[in-house]
């Protein structure tokens, strides 16, 4: 199989007024400072004002300083001596995350988990945009949220299948979820987006249990009152945005009337 890093073509833009690098990572597991692979892909702003898909994209292995599972390999299929030259995190992240070029913002599908291991001490502190909490946003009316999924429901144009693949590698994941932010930011603003990054997903239906697939605005106050002691953070920002839209109450009376939509 051809290696992704040899393969991706890196060109410096000029100075463009306004970029977002989407970073990607894939890891070795067990471990915290255990990245083998960091893939990019930049969004840029155009002169016509609408946000496209530049050509600056690449990918490099890293060391991960301890072996690669076997569980993870079945994953990503990057192996042991693929990675065992390259450079180490500490060096490898900041010339992807802190390019010659001024970023606007850094970008991630689900980003939490890219922020585990792009700290602010090696982003120099450059806000996150996460694209799975703005397709929540965006496409409520969508079943599913995955950066896969998502490739194909919804097609977006442009996207090139080849350079899509294989999935579960840096660079081609990276080159998908760009296409994803390129038409969020052509929907909302910059700042919008940034706005419910910083925010726990607002998810549109209940994802499991017994109202599972239900839009929150079918659930009565009691079953919305339930879910704010939710272990999972996404679940209580969900009920409690419904509880206020119903009147600014995130603990209801009890026989409180259902309202209308949510979204």
């Amino acid at each position: 199989m051809t290696d992704i890093s040899s393969r991706s073509t890196v060109l410096t833009l000029a100075m463009p007024p306004s970029c977002i690098r989407v970073v990607d990572l894939e890891t070795a597991g067990n471990g915290r400072s255990d990245v083998c692979e960091i893939g990019w892909q930049d969004v840029v702003l155009g002169a016509d004002g609408q946000w496209f898909v530049s050509a600056d994209r690449g990918a490099i292995f890293v060391n991960p300083g301890h072996p690669i599972t076997p569980e993870t390999m079945a994953i990503h299929h990057i192996q042991e001596e693929q990675v065992a030259g390259a450079p180490f995190w500490s060096e490898a992240a900041p010339r992807i995350l802190r390019p010659d070029h001024p970023l606007a913002a850094l970008a991630a599908h689900r980003a939490a988990f890219e922020q585990r291991y792009c700290t602010p001490r090696l982003t120099g502190g450059t806000p996150w945009i996460c694209t799975w909490k703005c397709a929540l946003r965006v496409w409520p009316e969508l079943p599913r949220f995955s950066n896969q999924m998502l490739r194909y429901l919804r097609k977006p144009k442009g996207l090139e299948h080849e350079i899509g693949l294989p999935a579960h590698r840096a660079m081609p994941d990276a080159y998908v979820t760009a296409h994803h932010l390129r038409d969020l930011l052509n929907a909302a603003s910059l700042d919008q987006l940034l706005a419910w990054s910083s925010e726990p997903g607002l998810l549109p239906r209940v994802p499991a249990g017994p109202y599972r697939g239900k839009s929150w605005d079918r659930l009565s106050t009691e079953a919305l009152a339930a879910f704010l002691d939710d272990r999972d953070v996404d679940l209580r920002f969900s009920a409690r945005m419904e509880l206020e839209r119903r009147g600014g109450s995130s603990r209801p009376a009890e026989g409180e009337p259902d309202q209308g939509s949510l979204l």
